[in-house]
């Protein structure tokens, strides 16, 4: 097993060293000025820079907000409009603007935009989410970047937050390859110990692990202000650092970020993948697939799987929440109701209803049919 690195500026060199994937995210607040609209000159200089990556080899791919930024210029408006139609409109009409923006700005380059928009459903299936990698690593094969954005005319969640669910996108895109970095680019200079803006606050150069402490540091209670989303960023980094990805949260209006950034230089925060990482198909089970229903579990299995490695028998189980089919992505709660897991179901809902409480040789008879030993395998199961 390979240690864990003994100084920042090792962990800097480590995590740019490994990566053969660099995913970008770029936020609204990053993209657009003071007016809210896009910032054409902010696209060029990141875009500049992604080109530079891509010059080493690596693949490279762009989560870009600023699709409502784009439209609200477009279409000459002083004032975001807050009508969720208005939105998913000026979005539709401002999409088009950004990857028009982006493509100019690569070609200037010798390099093409690729615009891919997705949404949660498109990575849910398990065809799906095949499909979307395979299309990412032919984009790359041909010398594009593509340029990722959630489909903000559709997926309405994205428009009613200030800062939506691009940072988790990013993450999952991340998900999808190997030999993955994760770049968040913030309107702040990273994590802090306290609010950026108080003085006593010091900037944490590298984040071994997301606990409850880091997450604390993200406690919009703590301030009246808001932190810049801070929340939304840790929870996309802990995902991706559970999929064995290093994550750097730095400051996005700092015109040479990614170049400091490949240069081993100590800006923003660093966040150390974890050791016992998230592979395979196991990724997709745990982040991205649709969830069917949920299992309720007794204390025993909930212990066996958590502590011991299990796979989850019938014996355990004391209660079916949900319909759903045999092959169905279904969450398993303890007695409190908390989820621990997530894993493919090998019977539809139903049939967990007929064996729950039994032990595996009873199966059988009472199905009636040749019946799996167990109701979610272990190599099938991700712990949450």
């Amino acid at each position: 097993m390979n240690q864990r690195p003994t100084t920042s500026v090792q962990a800097r060199r480590d995590a740019i060293d490994g990566a053969q994937c660099v995913v970008v995210k770029v936020g609204t607040r990053v993209l657009t000025g003071p007016d809210g609209k896009l910032d054409r000159r902010r696209i060029d200089v990141l875009s500049g820079a992604l080109c530079r990556i891509a010059d080493t080899g690596r693949q490279v791919l762009m989560v870009s907000s600023g699709a409502v930024g784009a439209g609200l210029g477009k279409l000459g408006l002083e004032h975001r409009p807050t009508g969720l139609s208005q939105l998913q409109a000026i979005a539709a009409i401002g999409q088009t603007d950004l990857i028009q923006a982006y493509e100019t700005a690569l070609s200037a380059q010798g390099r093409h935009a690729a615009q891919v928009l997705l949404t949660a459903a498109d990575l849910r299936r398990r065809k799906g989410y095949l499909n979307v990698r395979n299309a990412l690593r032919q984009i790359h094969a041909f010398g594009a970047i593509a340029v990722i954005n959630e489909n903000d005319s559709v997926a309405v969640s994205e428009l009613k937050t200030t800062f939506g669910d691009n940072d988790r996108l990013a993450a999952q895109v991340a998900g999808l390859l190997v030999d993955a970095i994760v770049i968040i680019l913030s309107d702040i200079e990273g994590l802090f110990d306290g609010h950026p803006n108080d003085k006593a606050s010091r900037r944490i150069d590298v984040v071994d692990s997301i606990d409850e402490t880091v997450l604390g540091f993200a406690d919009d209670k703590k301030s009246n202000s808001s932190k810049g989303g801070m929340a939304s960023k840790l929870k996309a980094a802990e995902l991706a650092t559970s999929h064995g990805h290093p994550v750097i949260i730095a400051p996005g209006r700092d015109d040479d970020v990614l170049d400091k950034i490949f240069a081993g230089e100590p800006i923003g925060t660093l966040f150390l993948p974890l050791e016992n990482n998230i592979r395979g198909r196991r990724r997709w089970i745990g982040a991205a697939a649709h969830l069917g229903g949920s299992l309720q579990l007794d204390a025993g299995a909930a212990n066996a799987l958590i502590n011991r490695g299990s796979s989850l028998l019938a014996v355990g189980v004391t209660g079916v929440v949900g319909s759903f089919g045999a092959g169905s992505i279904v969450a398993m709660l303890d007695p409190d109701g908390k989820e621990i897991a997530r894993g493919l179901c090998n019977y539809r809902s139903s049939d967990v209803l007929k064996i729950l409480g039994q032990p595996s040789d009873r199966i059988s008879d009472l199905l009636g049919k040749s019946s799996y030993e167990n109701v979610v395998h272990r190599d099938n199961l991700v712990l949450s």
